[in-house]
């Protein structure tokens, strides 16, 4: 797959960027020798950006809407305020226990929540408000989850979507049904008048909205 950002440039700055922890290091290298898709993993230097935005705005509460490994949803609690907890949600159960080995290795089993099943299905039952919502799931779901989520979150609350850049193939004219979908909440988000949005080349793209108060 095509790389949004050369991969010297994301090798350098992932160099000079703040080092992750040693669990995060391990959980790396355990996700790329036991998963199929070990390229969904966050990885280094966008889980270092995750975390520098949670701690910036220090939620309360967090929604993750695909977990994988767990390693976005460390990263992610590594901002939240004293007592402030992180709802992730992850479809296929045999990601589970790998997922609370490492939660509990990172110290965070009292902060990270973890839901088994369909995100269209646990997120009407999820008791907001959220400070934060990230999205790196299902990618023709994103509008769905968009809007399932929507009412849940703080007005000056951050909406984080993965993947909006799918190696650059939203550029495409003949786009695959997940590049269309992409394409599609890309343009849905930036004609929404509640929220204000910037889409960053980080990785495989990275859309930032903040709901307007």
């Amino acid at each position: 797959m095509p790389q949004i950002v050369d991969a010297r440039l994301e090798d350098y700055c992932s160099r000079w960027s703040t080092p992750v922890s040693s669990v995060l290091d391990e959980l790396e290298r355990e996700t790329h020798l036991k998963t199929m898709y070990p390229q969904m993993l966050t990885g280094a230097w966008q889980g270092r950006f995750l975390t520098l935005i949670s701690q910036l705005i220090a939620p309360k509460r967090i929604l993750e809407v695909g977990t994988f490994t767990g390693y976005s949803a460390i990263c992610l609690a590594q901002g939240l305020a004293p007592g402030g907890v992180i709802e992730t949600i992850e479809v296929d159960e045999e990601r589970a226990p790998m997922i609370r080995r490492y939660v509990e290795k990172a110290g965070l089993a009292d902060r990270i929540r973890l839901h088994i099943g369909s995100a269209l299905d646990i997120i009407p039952d999820l008791t907001g408000p959220f400070d934060l919502v990230f999205l790196d799931a299902h990618k023709p779901d994103y509008p769905v989850y968009f809007d399932l989520a929507f009412d849940k979150i703080n007005p000056g609350g951050l909406i984080l979507s993965d993947n909006v850049l799918w190696s650059g193939k939203v550029l495409d004219t003949d786009q695959d049904e997940d590049t269309r979908a992409l394409d599609a909440y890309n343009q849905k988000l930036a004609h929404d008048p509640r929220i204000e949005q910037v889409i960053l080349p980080l990785r495989d793209g990275l859309s930032v909205a903040r709901k307007l108060p």
